[in-house]
């Protein structure tokens, strides 16, 4: 039987692994982190009372699950296989958890490298957002041995409100593909809708609702629009960030002869917001580039 996890170590503290990694030491946790910025792990043990350490490899060393959540592949690869990379610093029957959105190629990678040294992996890419990671709502979706995510369930719900197996390693990869799908789609429709509102000179927020009780209604109408409607978007899930999830939606997609003909467009509206110079703006700025060609 496996022993119970006391003590952790959480590798990348930007907006969404701060937090995280904050809910985790608030538990009672004993927390070790590493980020590539020494200022922020400085901040974070300041702040939280764990430990920082310099490289990945010496955060892994003693922590019976090692949970990864940094920007994109080889990001990952780096911080876990990579010199100094957290594999080798954990021991047999330790857990690796990436959080990280990235390719199920990567899941599949890390499964087989970890099962090579006798430690467990779950690739558990995260959806709700920094608003999620704050207030540990976030939905984590699963993909590894049913072993391997029942022990890393209990950890992981401290910062989330679902957490899923979803199938074997990859899984959870996947299914988070499917999550960013269907949010390309549901924000561009929610641009489109603002600013046809705008158009007619109808008052946007009362169209919102009313339009909001019934079916048009989702996550997205609900905590976006306002922003939207004041031309807001400096929050939320920067459009570099959601270029480069499309980039492993579409990339995965031709692999699997799946059509995807929306996400591949709106992908290309986002494109035209980077050249509008919002690499930084929040997903809502759609609605920035909707404008902006209206008065083109």
């Amino acid at each position: 039987m496996s022993q119970p996890i006391s003590t952790v170590a959480f590798i990348g503290l930007g907006v969404m692994g701060f937090p995280m990694a904050g809910h985790l030491a608030r538990a009672g946790l004993t927390v070790r982190v590493y980020n590539r910025t020494p200022a922020k792990g400085e901040a974070w043990a300041a702040e939280h009372g764990g430990s920082h350490h310099p490289t990945p490899r010496e955060a892994a060393e003693g922590a019976d699950l090692v949970l990864v959540c940094v920007g994109n592949d080889d990001d990952v690869r780096q911080v876990t296989t990579g010199e100094d990379g957290t594999l080798s610093g954990m021991v047999e029957g330790s857990l690796l958890v990436d959080h990280t959105t990235a390719s199920a190629d990567l899941a599949e990678e890390l499964d087989a490298a970890c099962r090579e040294r006798g430690i467990g992996f779950v690739d558990a890419p995260v959806s709700g957002g920094q608003q999620g990671a704050e207030n540990g709502a976030l939905t984590v979706m699963c993909g590894g041995s049913e072993a391997d995510f029942a022990r890393a369930e209990p950890v992981l719900a401290h910062y989330s409100r679902a957490v899923t197996l979803m199938g074997p390693a990859g899984s959870g990869q996947l299914t988070k593909m499917v999550n960013q799908i269907c949010i390309a789609g549901l924000v561009q429709g929610l641009a489109e809708g603002l600013h046809f509102a705008e158009q007619a000179g109808l008052d946007q927020q009362r169209v919102v609702e009313v339009i909001s009780k019934g079916a048009a209604g989702s996550w997205q109408m609900e905590n976006r629009h306002q922003t939207m409607i004041r031309d807001e978007y400096e929050h939320g899930f920067a459009v570099d960030w959601m270029r480069k999830d499309l980039g492993i939606c579409l990339e995965q997609a031709r692999r699997l002869q799946a059509r995807l003909p929306v996400t591949a467009l709106v992908d290309q509206f986002y494109a035209d917001v980077q050249v509008m110079g919002g690499n930084r703006w929040d997903t809502s700025s759609l609605l920035r580039r909707l404008r902006a060609f209206g008065k083109a």
